[in-house]
């Protein structure tokens, strides 16, 4: 059962409210970086793997036309639900609820496959790359991307999620940032079989709303909203008057400014 909003303003599912806030202000923007590393050509057919609400799938849509074929995969059957109804009508994108680990598709059925800030939360990484690997054709090439460090922002985010809502609500937002160093993920790539594999960190300068309307959103957007939803309106509004106050000195003009590590990885089979 979908926890109730705790906060009428945002009435919508975290899927829905993913989509609505967390897409513009971070995951449109790193879609668009990694769609242009994986250099897409017209007519290649492409996978993107935990598309959540869909947005790497449609750019790559855009990329490779009516030639081209487009999946989307991902275990959450709500995410999938928003990428369907957030997709353009004459874009055919098959959309498939699965985990990496079991990607119900042929051996060999893609010339890309793509993976947005996913990879971290794959219980059994190893094998979602051995995955990725078989649905790709030979010489085939899949592009993935994983943020961290985790920037200074979201630590005072998830110190005050420890405190307020305890160490679950924290333990998101630590998974988050948890895979991130070059030599890790270049070395689970290669163990997947993978050849030729160019693994670069990078920064990425976002532009995050005013405090108290990205904390909002955040908390909405994430399975965070479901343990907030049980705590007392006193212990959420402590925590949210805590956390903004604390992002203070990273707003400017009325929004905040957040250097984001990225790390990408690309490689062939």
């Amino acid at each position: 059962m979908t926890a109730q909003p705790f906060d009428r303003s945002y009435a919508g599912t975290a899927a829905e409210n993913y989509q609505r806030y967390f897409v513009p202000s971070i995951g449109g923007p790193l879609a668009e970086d990694l769609i242009a590393a994986a250099d897409l050509r017209p007519g290649e057919r492409v996978l993107d793997v935990a598309c959540g609400t869909g947005v790497v799938a449609r750019l790559a849509a855009e990329r490779v036309g009516d030639a081209g074929s487009v999946a989307g995969l991902d275990p959450n059957p709500g995410m999938l639900a928003v990428a369907r109804a957030e997709t353009p009508a004459g874009d055919r994108i098959d959309w498939h609820e699965a985990s990496a680990e079991a990607i119900p598709l042929p051996d060999g059925a893609f010339d890309v496959v793509l993976c947005q800030m996913g990879l971290q939360f794959m219980p059994d990484k190893p094998a979602a790359l051995a995955e990725m690997r078989r649905v790709l054709e030979g010489g085939g090439r899949v592009c993935l991307n994983v943020p961290g460090p985790r920037p200074a922002l979201f630590g005072i985010l998830a110190d005050a999620l420890a405190r307020h809502l305890g160490p679950r609500a924290a333990g998101f937002v630590d998974l988050v940032f948890s895979l991130h160093e070059v030599e890790a993920i270049a070395g689970l790539m290669r163990d997947a079989g993978f050849r030729e594999v160019d693994v670069r960190a990078a920064p990425k300068d976002l532009r995050l709303p005013a405090p108290a309307d990205f904390f909002r959103q955040y908390l909405h957007s994430t399975p965070v909203a479901a343990i907030a939803a049980e705590a007392d309106p006193s212990t959420r509004e402590a925590l949210e008057r805590e956390v903004a106050e604390q992002w203070q000195p990273f707003e400017a003009n009325g929004a905040m400014a957040l250097r984001l590590g990225v790390t990408t990885g690309s490689a062939l089979k």
